[in-house]
C-alpha cells in the first residue's frame, strides 16, 4: 500500500521568473486592494523588487531540493486550467488526465508577444520533450474517487499543439526539470463559476484522494502538489495569512469555510492548497517564504508563496 509522504505548495506566476523592473504597469485597469499596506511606497523601490526577487529564487531551489530528496513513486499535482485543456463549452469542476506521457505547452512567438514573456521563457529551464504521467494511478484515482462520491471529469488526450498546462509544467520549468517521477494532473475549475468547487469539496477532494492512494498497491510513496496563488492580481495580505494559519494550525473548519466569495481571479487557486492540505493532513507544513509582491501603487502583484509538508 502506499502512502502520502510529502506535500509541496508553490506560486507558480511569472513574476517569480521576470525581474519585476520589466514587467508592464498592470495597476491602469485594476481596482486597488481594500488593504494597501501604510509603507507601499517603499516597497516599491528597485532594491525591494531585487531582494523579493531574489528570496523567490532561493524558495524555488529548496522546493526543488524537497523533491528531489522525497524518493518518490508519484506526483499528485493539484492545479487549474486557464482555458489550456477546456473552455466554457465545456468545463468540468475537477478532471484527471490519464494518458502515458505529455508535453509541455509552447508558445509561439510573434510580433504581439510582450516582452516580459520572451524573458519569462529565458529564465524557464531547460526541459525535455516528454514527461511521463501515472496513467495506472491515475486511472486508479478515477475509479477510487467515483467511488467516494466525487463526479470526476477523465480524458486521455491534451488538446493538439497545447501541452500540459502552465500549472503542471511549472514542476519542470522551474523545480526539477530533469524530474522523471511520474505525475497525475488534477485539473480543478478555481477560476470559472458557476461550478468552481467550494473550499469543503476542495479538501474532502483531498482527504478521498489520500485515501484512494492508501489501498494503492502500485507504488509506496506519494508526493501532492499545489500549484498556483497566493492573492493575485491584487495582492490581500490579511486573506494571505488567513490561510496561512489555518494550513500551518491543521484548522480544518477555517480551511473549509474560506471566504470562497473573496477568491476571484487567479487569488481562487487558494482552492488547490486547501486540497492539499486535506490529503496532507496527518503530515507538518513547513513554510519556506512569503513574498508580498508588490509592483504598482493600486497594490497588483503576486503574493509569492512556498511550503512544503512532511
Amino acid at each position: 500500500m502506499a502512502d502520502i509522504v510529502l506535500g509541496v505548495g508553490t506560486s507558480h506566476t511569472p513574476q517569480i521568473s521576470v525581474p519585476w523592473a520589466e514587467w508592464p504597469n498592470l495597476g491602469r485597469t485594476q481596482e486597488p486592494s481594500p488593504h494597501i499596506p501604510d509603507d507601499l511606497d517603499a516597497q516599491l523601490q528597485p532594491e525591494v523588487f531585487q531582494r523579493r526577487h531574489a528570496a523567490a529564487q532561493a524558495a524555488i531551489t529548496q522546493l526543488g531540493q524537497v523533491l528531489r530528496a522525497a524518493d518518490l513513486d508519484a506526483i499528485v499535482i493539484f492545479g487549474d486550467d486557464q482555458h489550456e485543456q477546456f473552455d466554457d463549452g465545456n468545463m468540468p469542476a475537477v478532471a484527471i488526465y490519464h494518458g502515458a506521457q505529455f508535453s509541455l505547452k509552447r508558445r509561439e512567438p510573434s510580433s504581439r508577444t510582450p516582452p516580459w514573456m520572451a524573458v519569462e521563457e529565458q529564465n524557464w529551464e531547460r526541459t525535455q520533450p516528454e514527461y511521463p504521467n501515472h496513467q495506472a494511478l491515475a486511472e486508479y484515482l478515477i475509479g477510487a474517487l467515483s467511488e467516494q462520491d466525487f463526479d470526476i471529469t477523465r480524458c486521455s488526450r491534451l488538446r493538439e499543439g497545447i501541452g500540459i498546462g502552465h500549472a503542471f509544467s511549472f514542476l519542470y520549468r522551474r523545480l526539477w526539470p530533469d524530474c522523471q517521477v511520474p505525475i497525475v494532473p488534477v485539473m480543478v475549475n478555481t477560476y470559472y463559476p458557476p461550478n468552481q468547487p467550494t473550499p469543503k469539496r476542495c479538501y474532502e477532494l483531498g482527504r478521498a484522494l489520500r485515501r484512494a492512494v492508501g489501498s494503492w498497491s502500485g507504488g509506496q510513496r506519494v508526493a501532492v502538489m499545489a500549484s498556483g496563488g497566493l492573492s493575485h492580481i491584487v495582492i490581500d495580505e490579511p486573506l494571505d495569512r488567513q490561510l496561512l494559519d489555518a494550513l500551518s494550525s491543521k484548522d480544518t473548519q477555517a480551511l473549509c469555510n474560506f471566504p470562497r466569495a473573496l477568491l476571484k481571479g487567479g487569488t481562487s487557486e487558494a482552492l488547490n492548497w486547501i486540497a492539499v492540505a486535506g490529503a496532507a493532513e496527518h503530515l507538518k507544513m513547513t513554510l519556506i517564504d512569503y513574498i508580498p509582491g508588490y509592483r504598482t501603487p493600486p497594490s497588483t502583484g503576486c503574493a509569492m508563496t512556498f511550503a512544503y509538508w512532511n
